[in-house]
């Protein structure tokens, strides 16, 4: 059978070739959801075992779904591959096949029967943990010692992070070394591998400041508890059904099981089809319900935190957010659930009622560096009580000494709604004026100094940074910028001799600027 690579598939196949000739590390390779990393790992698996005969590969992941997705990914592309599967979940163990594709959950304990492997590929790497006692490290490290230590490991992401640790590749923990390439999910979409989703104004928007965090996210029981309001629900469901008209698969995600129930059951008073997947949901009925979902006959599905990953809905085309979140990989990975390309489908429709994008930006510019604690908002550590003014813990439910009931985190309609954009290329510029100009100079660790220049527009300041001791491109925009604004003295080759002269600068009364996730960039400048 044959078939074709996009180019960047075919990119990043090339990739790790270039990587493994002159490195040694373990490397991942970012393709956004709807890119299509099944079929780049079924070509890579299948040059690799044709360059090399005796190689053996083995494919992790940890849905069931997946492993059956990226199984038959390889079959269609190369029908006579020696390929099996290692999954309880389907009933299937052809443990000894050269190339074996198997669910984490199943083969964790069966390193010393898996023996020889050269090649261990990782689909969904971000869910690896940090610690050894986690089923993949232990798994690896294992299966790496009963082959000498030459084990090499490839992982695939659409998110190269993780909410407790930031980026795969970095820190001394990390099981990942490098990045031996990434595609940009807004050149996948400006050159139709992917479709466009695209934000609509929420009436209601969910607002959880009094909800606790732990672990740099809410913490599941009191987030469930202040979004699985009737009122609340009822008000975003009867937003989604209007928006939804047209529409024909809508993905809701929901805070919690009951929440999940709850948004079903009001869907289902418009007389639209829907029903609710969880964790607890059997297999059978799942798999019936995701399959009726994906060919049309129902209409709207609710789920609770299993919908995220290794789930395949190409003609859904509204994706609405009842899930706040602080986690840049989950938002992320339920916004695209709605990427994929299917026939008779222009866009997908994001309703995003948890404002997950306020608080992170755009998918495609997201900052998925782990945070300092400083930097992580949370609930006050303490509270007290109404009743006999007993200090306690801000997580308790009642009070310690008298047994007061709190009241759980309020939650309540904003009052200027939610149209943050979820590509970068729906952010509009705008001109804001300018009151003040001030200059210093910025040190970065390792790299040369820059000069910063910061704009006091009233309520906010906004920054940009002119790099006159770089060479190359930013040297370029230094030389540029200094030319604009002064003009007639020569360019300073220094960041001190720039500070030197900032009073021979033309100052702008305008600027304009561009929102770029929690920051804003600087494109534009207006003098007199």
């Amino acid at each position: 059978m044959t078939y074709s690579l996009r180019p960047y598939q075919r990119e990043a196949i090339d990739a790790l070739y270039t990587y493994f000739s002159g490195s040694a590390g373990n490397p991942l390779v970012v393709v956004p959801t709807g890119g299509g990393k099944s079929l780049v790992i079924a070509s890579f698996v299948r040059e690799a075992i044709e360059a090399w005969r005796d190689t053996r590969i083995l494919i992790l992941t940890h849905v069931r779904e997946l492993i059956q997705q990226n199984f038959m990914a390889l079959v269609r592309a190369w029908p006579d591959a020696p390929a099996g599967i290692y999954s309880a979940g389907l009933s299937r163990r052809d443990l000894h096949a050269q190339i074996l594709f198997a669910g984490i959950q199943s083969i964790h304990k069966h390193a010393r029967k898996v023996q020889r492997c050269d090649l261990v590929l990782i689909d969904e790497a971000h869910l690896l943990g940090r610690s050894d006692d986690g089923m993949y490290r232990s798994f690896l490290k294992e299966l790496n010692e009963i082959n000498a230590g030459l084990l090499k490991v490839v992982g695939f992401t659409a998110t190269p992070y993780r909410l407790d640790s930031g980026m795969l590749h970095e820190g001394k923990d990390r099981l990942f070394t490098d990045i031996a390439y990434t595609v940009p999910l807004l050149d996948m979409v400006k050159q139709g591998y992917l479709c466009p989703v695209v934000p609509k104004r929420t009436e209601t928007q969910l607002d959880v400041d009094g909800v606790a965090t732990r672990g740099g996210e809410f913490v599941a029981k009191d987030l469930e508890a202040a979004v699985d309001r009737d009122e609340i629900t009822r008000a975003a469901v009867q937003e989604i059904v209007r928006h939804g008209e047209g529409r024909g698969s809508w993905l809701i995600f929901c805070s919690g099981v009951a929440h999940a129930r709850h948004v079903r059951d009001a869907i289902r008073e418009h007389g639209i089809t829907c029903e609710t997947v969880t964790g607890e949901t059997p297999a059978p009925e799942r798999d019936a319900m995701l399959q009726a979902f994906k060919s049309g006959r129902l209409r709207a599905l609710t789920n609770a935190n299993v919908l995220t990953t290794g789930f395949d809905a190409p003609g859904t085309d509204l994706i609405a957010l009842l899930r706040p979140t602080k986690s840049v990989g989950l938002y992320v990975q339920m916004v695209g659930r709605g990427t994929r390309l299917a026939e008779g489908k222009d866009d997908c429709l994001v309703l995003d009622f948890a404002g997950n994008t306020a608080r992170h930006g755009p998918i495609d510019t997201v900052d998925g560096r782990r945070k300092e604690k400083s930097e992580e908002p949370g609930a006050a550590p303490i509270k007290v009580c109404p009743a006999c003014q007993t200090i306690n813990h801000a997580s308790v439910r009642r009070c310690i000494e008298c047994d007061h009931e709190f009241p759980p985190p309020e939650i309540k309609v904003a009052a200027q709604a939610a149209s943050n954009a979820v590509l970068s290329s729906q952010q509009v510029a705008e001109w804001v004026s300018v009151k003040a100009v001030f200059y210093d100079r910025h040190e970065k660790v390792g790299k040369p100094a820059s000069m910063r220049v910061v704009y006091d527009s009233g309520l906010l300041t906004h920054s940009e940074w002119v790099c006159f001791e770089h060479t190359g491109y930013p040297r370029e925009k230094a030389v540029k910028w200094w030319q604009q604004r002064a003009v007639g003295v020569p360019v300073p080759r220094t960041v001190q001799e720039a500070l030197l002269h900032t009073a021979d600068l033309r100052e702008p009364t305008a600027i304009r600027v561009k929102p770029v996730g929690q920051y804003t960039e600087i494109v534009g400048v207006r003098f007199g």
